[in-house]
């Protein structure tokens, strides 16, 4: 878990981490490189969600070399299927992280949304509906490893 106080705002208490795979974690179907090592530490404090419709293959690999749950989307639009993920690990207790169209209601439902650019784009309906822009799925993922810099970003 990550307890981050927002001052003025409100408190984070983080328990799962949902994350996209291509265009965030992915690029042509590759994981990108220091992707796995981070989320090796934050296994540690984060239940972790990969979440896909698969397009380039190899997601359920990616998530068994990760270690993390792997969710494969059914063909149709993908982002009614990322916010029903979402809600049913408690909205409010999870971090979600992605790049594209069918990324922004799991951002917007999540209690922390951060939109990345992974090489592939950041959709602007991404960005509009995270808390968070910032342009890589790295320094995303630090952010969680070091929470001052979600403070940092959040506080009014």
């Amino acid at each position: 878990m990550i307890t981050i106080l927002i001052p003025t705002f409100h408190v984070l208490t983080l328990q799962h981490l949902v994350l996209d795979l291509n265009g965030t974690l992915a690029k042509d179907g590759m994981l990108l490189p220091g992707v796995e090592e981070r989320l090796t530490e934050l296994k540690s404090l984060l239940d972790i969600h990969l979440i896909t419709a698969d397009t380039h293959g190899g997601g359920e690999e990616a998530a068994r070399v990760l270690g993390v749950q792997f969710h494969k989307m059914q063909p149709g639009p993908g982002g009614p299927q990322k916010k029903t993920l979402v809600l049913s690990l408690g909205a409010s207790e999870v971090v979600a992280i992605g790049n594209g169209v069918n990324d922004a209601i799991m951002l917007k439902e999540a209690g922390l949304g951060i939109a990345v650019n992974g090489g592939e784009g950041a959709a602007v309906t991404a960005i509009l509906a995270a808390d968070i822009y910032i342009p890589s799925i790295l320094d995303a993922l630090d952010l969680l490893l070091h929470p001052d810099r979600i403070k940092a970003t959040l506080r009014p």
